[in-house]
């Protein structure tokens, strides 16, 4: 297994072990949503001699630590996982976290590592979004999720979609095309 050149941003030591079976890594842990200084520090440090790859838990919390990380150390790559591939389904208290998904899927989610742009011009605008129904619909919220599955940047809120893909540098051909073949995809799936 060949090493990751990155070193990875995790949460705790079970992300840590998880991923270690899934790939031949370094990891950085943030201690949950404790990240401190020092820790920022440190993962600045990987930024600029290794690279860096931000791979926290679908869920508020790792979304949190995702956005401090990418406003101290902008340019940053990111891996995602969906709240279904991190879902713990064996104990009566469900749980998301990476600790519980499938070896296949963190190799997957690494290997469609997506890079933040540092200097970007937005493209995709608030009016966009409403145009394509992924903001302001009843279905907006469900339509956000398939997208970002398919694009591999995880799942946003209204408020938070137009930045990201902004932030990884897609543009309207690119939502347009994504959101066509979840269409036809979800039209298969019926036939």
């Amino acid at each position: 297994m060949e090493k990751i050149k990155e070193i990875i941003v995790v949460e705790g030591k079970d992300d840590t072990k998880r991923i270690l079976l899934a790939v031949n890594a370094d990891t950085i842990e943030t201690n949950g949503s404790a990240i401190n200084e020092a820790i920022l520090n440190q993962i600045t440090l990987a930024h600029e001699t290794r690279g860096v790859i931000v791979f926290t838990d679908p869920d508020g919390p790792g979304e949190s630590i995702r956005k401090i990380i990418s406003e101290h150390v902008p340019g940053v790559k990111h891996a995602f996982l969906t709240k279904s591939e991190a879902r713990n389904r064996t104990k009566t208290k469900e749980s998301i976290g990476i600790e519980h998904a499938s070896i296949d899927a963190i190799q997957s989610a690494l290997n469609h590592v997506v890079e933040e742009k540092i200097d970007y011009q937005p493209t995709i605008s608030k009016v966009f979004l409403m145009k394509v129904g992924l903001i302001g619909t009843p279905e907006a919220s469900d339509r956000r999720e398939k997208l970002g599955e398919y694009l591999r940047i995880g799942y946003t809120n209204g408020k938070q979609l137009e930045k990201r893909l902004n932030m990884f540098g897609f543009s309207e051909e690119d939502v347009t095309q994504a959101l066509e073949t979840i269409r036809k995809d979800k039209v298969d799936d019926r036939s």
